[in-house]
């Protein structure tokens, strides 16, 4: 059975409601955890382009990243678990892993099940929540892989939204 019922939560994929791009993290997190994901996007099979602003390259180490100034050019991570289902890290903190997916490309039952997927890959390889929120409102979770329950849940009520 599915983690979640797309006609439960096709409230949390509109983008008027949640805006196009919801904000997904991963709080209390560290170097090493932003490795791990880098390790996960290597070894999973996925599609992936690491960018300096805009200019594609090898990816680096976590600590490389993490460590360069304030003020250096945008990275991005791009990862595609599917063709046409992006998943846009952008590695700014060691302490939050944040990225950002397309409700545009995740409408219907096959798409949700493809987020859940990717999302439990995540959350399982760092054993922690991931969560996602409604586009700049981080304090108010909707839906994410909950690690005790070892699968994606809501995290708010989709009829309230």
């Amino acid at each position: 059975m599915p983690d979640l019922l797309w006609d439960d939560v096709r409230t949390f994929f509109d983008p008027d409601l949640m805006g196009a791009l919801p904000d997904v993290s991963v709080a209390g997190t560290s170097v090493e955890d932003w490795q791990a994901v880098f390790d996960l996007t290597r070894s999973s099979g996925w599609a992936w382009e690491y960018s300096v602003g805009g200019v594609a390259g090898p990816l680096p180490s976590a600590a490389e990243v993490l460590m360069r100034p304030a003020d250096a050019d945008t990275v991005d991570l791009r990862v595609w678990p599917v063709p046409d289902v992006l998943a846009i890290f952008r590695p700014m903190s060691a302490e939050e892993i944040d990225f950002d997916v397309d409700v545009r490309e995740l409408q219907g039952q096959e798409r949700v099940d493809i987020l859940c997927g990717f999302f439990a890959a995540v959350g399982r390889r760092l054993g922690k929540p991931v969560v996602m929120t409604a586009e700049g409102d981080n304090g108010h979770p909707v839906l994410g892989f909950d690690p005790a329950a070892n699968r994606v849940v809501l995290m708010a009520d989709p009829r309230l939204s």
